[in-house]
């Protein structure tokens, strides 16, 4: 009797393991049923024109060089990085915090780069160029899937791929972070709606496992869990709440949306905690007696609402926006928060109705927080590259939305489409004009320093590019205006660094007496000043004062142990010493 009962057991244990296996099978085959449905021949033409169209509109950055802000500190003068793929640069990937930073899958790419293209910045830039391709190609894929709207999903697509303000991202080396962390970020989103159609623990990992990549490459996805609350809101439509329950309602609708993603707001918190260790460990963050509240509160303010600006007007747009040291203006504040307010309570108020206007516009603010500056972090007021991530929310809010106004009104679909190619035409040529201002450094500078003139970093930068080219006397010119310019708010670049600059312009022109005094004042401006020691040392040995110059290098090298420069030029000098006796 008891082998009878075991074997039925066994048969409906196999019956119910069929049973299992079957229903996965008709999960399967509905999923590609529907992937079937949604992606028809349209949309296949449509993913290739975007890849096409983002392709050649960034293929001239082939043709581009490293540039002098931070592609040295990652690429071309890191020996870890520009060796290529090793098992000692894998082990340091994943252990450094250099650069202030830890994100070992991006440093992972810039050696697998360097693997193939060696120092070939052009090859670099292209990896780059398709990685922004593939985003375009992923944000396509997702909102075609998630809203079932193929030409406002495209247009989305388009802005995104067109936009002058994502150039810094795809145009400079040093920012593969950017577009690397937000492939991993869409694939996170195109694994979350492959979950939500059918969940599972296996596809609720893939939602992890992509995002700790992401993280692993940029900690910006730390608001990524965020995100996915709000798409359960819009379009997955997985919040169900009605007003008349009030908030305890909401909270009761909100709660096992959280619950799931609770493993997935850890990992951002792991994120976070390592970031700001990093960021600490290099001295990157800024303490409360540099940037005080107010001004980061009103900086934020302010930064929010010119991001919406660049968004429709993106002109003049450099590489680094210097905080001012008197602060931001009040009616600058006073603007930008009745229009922060205005577009909030419309959103809002259209939630119900229109609730992508909700979405998009929380999108924005939610992704832009941990680069907005209540943290602040460098010494930069805002930057384009930051637009990267929170643009998507824009888009959305303002394709769809405009989408619905013309539906309301009316208007002829032929009309509709003529005024997207015409608006995606402009973004295409002003993008293209700013990627050719990325091809070098004079070219980037010049362009930087016109369009924000006390900017004494970028003065400083093109002093340094325009003397190494033998521009001596342009390059005298901007170290001077530089040394006129009122330091920025933070003193990213001191009267020291300057001096110390001039002084090594003037030592190449054969002017020793005048770099001399330069570097001795830039050392008394700023005793630790290491390159300046080694610089002073260098001249004083040319001119036969071995003794002083042991001295200098000898300073430099406890200042900046990793300065092999000054070893070589102490070991120099110890011997002319050694040779005189």
């Amino acid at each position: 009797m008891a082998k009878h009962t075991a074997h039925k057991k066994r048969r409906r244990n196999s019956s119910g393991q069929r049973q299992f296996r079957q229903q996965q099978r008709q999960w399967r085959d509905v999923d590609r049923a529907q992937s079937l449905k949604i992606f028809g021949r349209t949309e296949l033409f449509i993913a290739l024109g975007l890849v096409v169209m983002t392709l050649a509109l960034y293929a001239q950055v082939m043709n581009h060089q490293f540039i002098l802000l931070d592609d040295n500190l990652y690429v071309r003068k890191n020996p870890i990085v520009n060796r290529g793929l090793t098992l000692t640069g894998i082990g340091w990937a994943f252990t450094t915090f250099h650069a202030s930073n830890w994100h070992p899958i991006t440093w992972l790419s810039h050696m697998l780069d360097c693997q193939m293209f060696g120092l070939n910045a052009g090859g670099h830039l292209m990896v780059s160029a398709l990685i922004h391709a593939s985003n375009t190609l992923l944000l396509f894929l997702f909102l075609r899937r998630t809203t079932g709207t193929k030409w406002q999903s495209a247009i989305v697509a388009a802005l995104f791929a067109l936009h002058p303000l994502h150039v810094e991202s795809v145009a400079w080396v040093a920012e593969r972070k950017d577009t690397l962390s937000t492939f991993f970020g869409l694939l996170t989103l195109v694994a979350y709606a492959r979950y939500v159609e059918t969940p599972s623990w296996k596809r609720y990992v893939s939602v992890a496992v992509a995002l700790v990549l992401g993280l692993m490459a940029k900690p910006m996805l730390v608001t990524w869990p965020f995100v996915l609350l709000l798409l359960d809101y819009w379009p997955l439509q997985r919040f169900h709440w009605q007003p008349a329950t009030r908030t305890a309602g909401f909270i009761k609708a909100l709660m096992p949306l959280v619950r799931e993603k609770l493993p997935l707001f850890c990992l951002a918190a792991a994120s976070m905690v390592i970031t700001f260790i990093a960021q600490s460990h290099g001295g990157a963050v800024r303490t409360f007696v540099q940037v005080p509240v107010s001004l980061r509160l009103s900086n934020t303010i302010v930064s929010y609402a010119k991001y919406l600006f660049l968004t429709v007007w993106p002109s003049d747009l450099a590489v680094y926006y210097p905080f001012s040291r008197e602060g931001v203006p009040f009616w600058q504040v006073v603007c930008a928060i009745v229009v922060l307010a205005v577009i909030t309570v419309l959103a809002l108020r259209q939630a119900s109705k229109r609730p992508y206007l909700l979405v998009g516009w929380l999108w924005f603010v939610g992704t832009l927080v941990p680069v907005i500056g209540l943290v602040q972090v460098g010494g930069a007021a805002m930057a384009d590259r930051y637009y990267y991530v929170p643009s998507i929310g824009l888009f959305v809010a303002l394709v769809f939305g405009l989408s619905d106004l013309a539906a309301g009104l009316g208007i002829h679909r032929i009309i509709i489409g003529a005024l997207a190619v015409a608006a995606l035409s402009i973004l295409a040529c002003l993008t293209a004009v700013q990627i050719g201002r990325w091809r070098n450094n004079v070219s980037l500078f010049q362009y930087s320093s016109s369009v924000t003139p006390e900017n004494r970093m970028i003065e400083n930068n093109l002093g340094t590019v325009l003397g190494a080219s033998g521009r001596y006397d342009e390059a005298a010119a901007h170290f001077g205006k530089a040394l006129r310019t009122k330091s920025d708010f933070l003193e990213v670049i001191s009267d020291s660094d300057i001096r110390e600059n001039l002084g090594l312009l003037l030592a190449r022109q054969g002017k020793a007496t005048e770099a001399m005094e330069q570097l001795n004042e830039a050392l008394r401006l700023n005793p630790n000043n290491a390159e300046a020691h080694d610089t002073l040392g260098v001249l004083l040995l040319r001119s036969g004062r071995a003794e002083e110059s042991i001295l200098h290098f000898s300073t430099a090298i406890r200042l900046k142990p990793e300065l092999a420069g000054a070893r070589e030029n102490l070991k120099r000098a110890q011997g002319q010493i050694n040779a005189q006796r």
